[in-house]
């Protein structure tokens, strides 16, 4: 054991070191910055035609004036929708300006929200979570099963036809019925490879297959049958004491 003068006097390099430790950046399918493009720049005109104008009202409606400002993500959505899917910096110029806000506070929601598409769609398209439990039912198996089908697109792209478009997401909130994915505003869950490929060709063929559970199950009960709220339900007040029924 050093002695306190020798604890005095000892370099204090080694006691003074911070380790620092990096890791690998990963990709993301995600546009955060812009950059001006033939499709994506301020020049392109976008305002909201007639219905949507009025839903937008409404909308900011329900906010006091000095903060309209709140209705930015529903009026995003709005713009989202009507532009065909995707998010342009046309629609977020145009939103900026209805509410009255600075343009970077919207480019600061849109790039913050996955649910806003910084860049084109196709007609139909594909959110397949690969979280744990998803991961753990089989999405993995899933993902491979879209892609193959949709001629090899990987997520973050869009196949040639320009029919469908595939990324990767978090929870969808459906874990008891993974594995799950959503087709534009619908939930299909307990999929197969088999049930996969059966929904992206009636989505292929202009059809919209039934969302919801693709096995036996109603919603979300236990896949092997029922085990509780089997027999008739109680009525009010019917085990209390006769004196309170």
């Amino acid at each position: 054991m050093l002695s306190s003068i020798a604890r005095r006097t000892a370099p204090r390099v080694a006691l003074n070191r911070r380790l620092l430790s990096t890791t690998p950046s990963r990709r993301s399918d995600a546009l955060f910055v812009h950059r001006d493009t033939p499709y994506n720049n301020p020049k392109i005109p976008f305002e909201f035609d007639a219905a949507n104008m009025k839903r937008a009202q409404e909308i900011i409606a329900r906010y006091p004036p000095q903060y309209k400002k709140a209705a930015v993500i529903p009026l995003l959505d709005l713009g989202q929708r009507q532009n065909k899917g995707w998010t342009s910096i046309s629609v977020m110029n145009y939103v900026a300006k209805l509410l009255e806000m600075p343009a970077m506070r919207v480019y600061e929601v849109a790039t913050f929200y996955t649910m806003f598409n910084r860049e084109p769609i196709g007609q139909n398209f594909i959110q397949l979570c690969t979280t744990t439990p998803c991961m753990l039912c089989g999405s993995t198996n899933i993902l491979n099963t879209i892609s193959e089908h949709l001629g090899g697109i990987k997520p973050g792209q869009t196949t040639k036809d320009g029919k469908f478009t595939l990324v990767e997401v978090e929870c969808q909130g459906a874990c008891s019925n993974a594995p799950m994915m959503v087709v534009n505003d619908d939930y299909y869950e307990d999929l197969t490879p088999e049930s996969t490929k059966k929904i992206l060709d009636a989505f292929a063929r202009g059809e919209k297959p039934k969302p919801g559970p693709q096995s036996s199950r109603h919603t979300s009960e236990n896949s092997a049958g029922l085990t509780n709220l089997t027999g008739k339900p109680y009525g009010p007040g019917e085990f209390c004491l006769p004196e309170f029924q």
